[in-house]
């Protein structure tokens, strides 16, 4: 693919006027804490106990269900290329994601997803802008620390709300064109693609409809690029494409061969964990012939506000205002 393009015109307002996810979340957070106080109002006189027990369970039942898939991950690994993570490593990536998703599925995503906007006006950046593509049932919300971190580094970005939640990938891929047009048109360079799982194969499968739209580079955070172990209990739409080795992902991979049949993934750098509770076994999160990067323990949300990650990804961003092939071109 070609380095530079010119300067695009800006297109209309991004159109994330709303989202559905947010809404649901909404719901779900304050119908289970509706829930866990009903609860302790009825049990504590009958058996304190219990009242507590189901309030745990109510609230912090998530817990277990990532020590599930914890161990599912570390058995299917034994007989993966990445090294394994050992017990230590596991039990530190569940505390990880104990931690770390009530912040972003309970809080960021359903309340604060809209509180940083995307960049609209035209910058006078030597860098790229960034755009944020979230993954399977997320929306903008999960980048707030990167935006944040954008912001006060005068980086510009923008970002997408990928919608209906469990339509199919391919659906997305207007959304990323949008995204990436506005991005160009912020700087005049290529844009860099950040994206946390599910979100790298919805930017795959935009690079194969629209080949020749020049990126800096695409970073993906825990992707399932050959799928994950998971793929196989899902339902939905998105969710089964998502299977391991499915047929969706294999034509996918044609058609990027295809497209390019020598250094299909030479701009991808691919972070993947060999404690992800998610994409596992671990090695399906990578690309042959990409810059794939292993992030030792961690868990999959976890690994999208690792500090490594961060600070080496934006490090590429900030690596574009030297390079003579990434200069403006009128």
């Amino acid at each position: 693919m070609p380095d530079h393009a010119a300067p695009i015109t800006p297109p209309a307002r991004p159109r994330t006027t709303g989202s559905r996810l947010a809404r649901l979340q909404q719901a779900l957070v304050l119908g289970s804490m509706a829930f866990t106080l009903v609860w302790l109002l009825y049990w504590w006189p009958r058996s304190p106990v219990l009242a507590v027990v189901g309030a745990l369970l109510s609230l912090g039942g998530y817990a277990l269900v990532l020590g599930l898939e914890g161990l599912a991950a570390a058995r299917l690994n034994r007989l993966d290329a990445a090294p394994p993570a050992g017990w230590r490593g596991l039990a530190s990536a569940w505390w990880q994601e104990v931690r770390v998703a009530p912040v972003v599925f309970a809080w960021r995503q359903p309340f604060r997803w809209a509180s940083l906007p995307d960049d609209s006006e035209p910058s006078h950046s030597i860098t790229p802008a960034v755009v944020f593509v979230h993954g399977f049932v997320c929306n903008r919300g999960l980048w707030l620390p990167w935006m944040r971190r954008l912001r006060n580094e005068g980086v510009p970005y923008v970002s997408v709300n990928l919608e209906p939640v469990f339509g199919d990938i391919d659906d997305y891929v207007p959304q990323i064109s949008d995204a990436v047009r506005r991005a160009h048109a912020l700087t005049g360079r290529p844009p860099m693609l950040v994206c946390h799982s599910m979100g790298g194969l919805v930017a795959r499968a935009w690079r194969v409809v629209e080949p020749d739209t020049p990126v800096h580079r695409v970073v993906t955070i825990g992707s399932p690029h050959r799928g994950t172990w998971l793929g196989r209990f899902s339902r939905v739409a998105n969710g089964r494409q998502m299977r391991l080795d499915g047929d969706w992902l294999r034509e996918l991979q044609a058609r990027e061969v295809q497209i390019a049949p020598t250094d299909t993934y030479a701009d991808f750098v691919c972070w993947y964990s060999n404690a992800d509770n998610i994409v596992f076994p671990a090695s399906t999160a990578t690309l042959p012939g990409a810059d794939n990067r292993l992030v030792p323990g961690a868990a999959h949300v976890a690994m999208a506000f690792h500090p490594r990650v961060m600070d080496e990804s934006l490090a590429m961003v900030a690596s574009a205002a030297s390079s003579p092939s990434e200069r403006t071109v009128s």
